[in-house]
């Protein structure tokens, strides 16, 4: 009889768990701290307002139910379904980042947001999502073609373009920045030729420092980032206090409700800021933990695109990763004055409604490319054995033959 191949080590855990729980963990742990957070951050704000601590908290919290769901539908869905919605999502997407800069509504001299109600929808959150899934479809499908310029580079570039220059519109030069990277990261790990991501690094500086330059408001608040101090009062306010609050927690930090920044000093503490109040009230360690969480969620991000069974999974999972790990690093760099202000949340961690449930779906869409993984290689000690050999005379001939035995 045949012997079954063994079943290695990874096999056994495929069957254990139906989804990597140590990215599940990471995932969970970042949204709990990020409602603990975020009410304390905003509690004394609502109470002023709203007349009501607990309304930012009452609004995450049905966030969190929704993107809940998401992480659930994203887990459960094959991966491999979205493959077919590539082209129509990005449509979509483009459409909706199009119809928000004509009827969306303003806020802070920004179009970003369509209202539903007591709630509202940021088409740039789900456009992530659809960018990267279509990304993931065409360079899995041109293969090879990838170092060709003009069918590999040129056309993933335009598209991404395309939709950073409606961003642009919005103006959300944050997000456009971060699906720029991110376009590049992708074309990089696909094969592409590191010329041609120099060359479009080198393309982009002179647009970017228009950007910049050209917008009275923006040159201010990079002039505050190289040196916040002299704009203390001004364009320098909001990261000055920032970097007072996260200077004063220390090492423990003042104690989870106790920070002072919140008081009406630091603005948008429980959005953009909030690792500013975290490392007030929990200091160093409450950072640091921070960090290790996204850490952990990079890995095993990274991990569950290395092992996908095939390249749009792999690509999937690489770009919802670095979506994931490129806006955590600039959110934090924002934070701790090493970037210019951006106006981009923390991932699974700020209040927000279209930012949360999107980044909680995304993470379910991770959850599911981790659970399949490769198929188990045989075990060499243990391959089927060839069937023994033994001769045999052939009755009234004086030949011998040689037979194998039946298994």
């Amino acid at each position: 009889m045949s012997e079954q191949p063994a079943k290695t080590p990874d096999a056994a855990k495929v069957l254990r768990y139906p989804f990597d729980p140590v990215l599940f963990a990471a995932a969970v742990a970042l949204v709990v701290l990020g409602i603990v957070m975020s009410y304390s951050a905003s509690a004394v704000y609502a109470a002023q307002k709203y007349h009501d601590a607990a309304y930012f908290l009452e609004r995450d919290l049905v966030y969190t139910v929704l993107g809940a769901l998401g992480l659930w539908y994203g887990a459960r869905t094959d991966f491999s379904a979205w493959r077919r919605w590539a082209y129509p999502m990005l449509v979509l997407a483009m459409a909706l980042l199009f119809a928000v800069l004509l009827v969306g509504a303003r806020m802070n001299g920004a179009a970003r947001w369509f209202r539903l109600g007591p709630l509202s929808l940021q088409p740039a959150e789900p456009a992530k999502f659809a960018l990267v899934v279509w990304l993931s479809y065409s360079l899995a499908k041109k293969a090879e073609k990838v170092r060709i310029f003009a069918i590999g580079f040129l056309p993933h570039l335009v598209v991404a373009g395309l939709m950073a220059a409606l961003l642009l519109r919005q103006p959300d030069f944050g997000t456009a920045a971060i699906l720029g990277l991110v376009t590049l990261l992708m074309l990089l790990v696909a094969g592409t030729k590191i010329s041609y991501i120099v060359v479009a690094i080198l393309g982009a500086a002179p647009l970017c420092w228009k950007v910049v330059t050209g917008t009275p408001w923006r040159l201010r608040r990079m002039l505050a980032f190289l040196d916040p101090w002299p704009h203390r009062h001004d364009v320098g306010y909001q990261i000055t206090e920032s970097l007072i609050s996260v200077g004063s927690g220390g090492i423990s930090g003042f104690g989870l409700g106790d920070g002072r920044q919140k008081l009406f000093f630091l603005p948008e503490a429980h959005t953009d800021f909030i690792l500013a109040i975290l490392g007030e009230e929990l200091g160093l360690i409450g950072i640091t933990l921070v960090v290790v969480l996204f850490g952990i969620l990079v890995w095993r991000g990274l991990r569950a695109a290395y092992r996908a069974r095939e390249p749009f999974g792999a690509y999937l999972a690489f770009g919802i990763t670095a979506l994931f790990g490129v806006q955590a690093l600039t959110n934090m760099g924002v934070v701790l004055g090493s970037l210019p202000t951006k106006g981009l949340t923390l991932p699974l961690v700020s209040y927000g409604g279209s930012s949360l449930a999107t980044t909680m779906f995304m993470a379910g869409v991770l959850l599911n490319v981790s659970r399949r993984a490769p198929v188990p290689k045989p075990d060499p000690l243990r391959r089927k054995r060839a069937p023994a050999a033994r001769n045999k005379m052939v009755p009234g001939s004086g030949r011998v033959v040689v037979i194998e035995a039946a298994e």
